[in-house]
């Protein structure tokens, strides 16, 4: 990184920065995620105006000889960083078991490093980090869809004029692929089992909306008073 940079560098690094910020931006605000195209324009736009500004104070003398000032202009990115830290932290929900916005943490980070890459003149690395984003945000993401991944459903079904058959329930629901547990139950008169409630879990993949035909064939078969299927995405 030259000392000296002249009005046509920055532009140049400025016009990546945005080019940059944007591609990634377009490509959150099309899936609708937050930190959409406005916030990743302005967090990699900023990390990149850090940087150009260290360049162009590196020309300044850094210490006088009758002083004990030392000017440190590398603080002024790592305060970027820093400060990013606590955005992404904002991002990040949490919901019960369920983990949000680590992603979006992950991409604002990402956008910032990569302005730093941009505004320190770093051009040809901005660009590489440019693509390699691209890929892993828009490829990766086709690649995610057809991977199988762990589900996790609560089951509750509530018997209707006869007692629950639970051994017959338990094989029907074995026999298409899920695994499951027994959590609780309501017992009636005469001992009869009134309610089951089980979690279950079984493979699929995230673009998959199943429905569960087993379901349709429990309450044919045993005419069931309720069947409530409540799934942990």
């Amino acid at each position: 990184m030259s000392v000296e940079i002249t009005w046509q560098d920055i532009a140049l690094r400025l016009f990546l920065t945005v080019a940059g910020g944007a591609l990634i931006g377009l490509n959150r605000e099309e899936h609708a995620h937050s930190a959409g195209l406005r916030t990743t324009l302005l967090v990699c736009l900023a990390a990149s105006l850090s940087m150009i500004q260290v360049n162009l104070l590196l020309g300044i003398a850094g210490k006088a000889q009758n002083s004990f000032v030392v000017m440190d202009l590398m603080r002024l990115p790592l305060g970027i960083l820093s400060g990013m830290g606590f955005i992404g932290g904002g991002a990040i929900l949490r919901k019960g078991n369920l983990v949000h916005g680590i992603t979006t943490a992950a991409t604002l980070w990402f956008v910032t490093v990569m302005g730093l890459c941009f505004g320190g003149g770093q051009i040809g690395l901005g660009l590489c980090a440019l693509a390699l984003g691209m890929i892993i945000l828009s490829g990766l993401k086709q690649v995610e869809k057809h991977c199988k991944q762990d589900r996790h459903a609560t089951l509750v079904i509530a018997a209707g004029q006869n007692a629950l058959p639970e051994a017959e329930i338990t094989q029907t629901i074995l026999a298409a692929g899920c695994k499951m547990e027994v959590t609780s139950v309501t017992m009636g008169e005469n001992a009869a089992l009134q309610e089951m409630k089980c979690d279950i879990k079984w493979k699929s993949r995230a673009a998959d909306t199943q429905t569960f035909s087993f379901l349709k064939e429990l309450s044919a078969r045993f005419g069931l008073a309720k069947i409530d299927l409540n799934i942990e995405k």
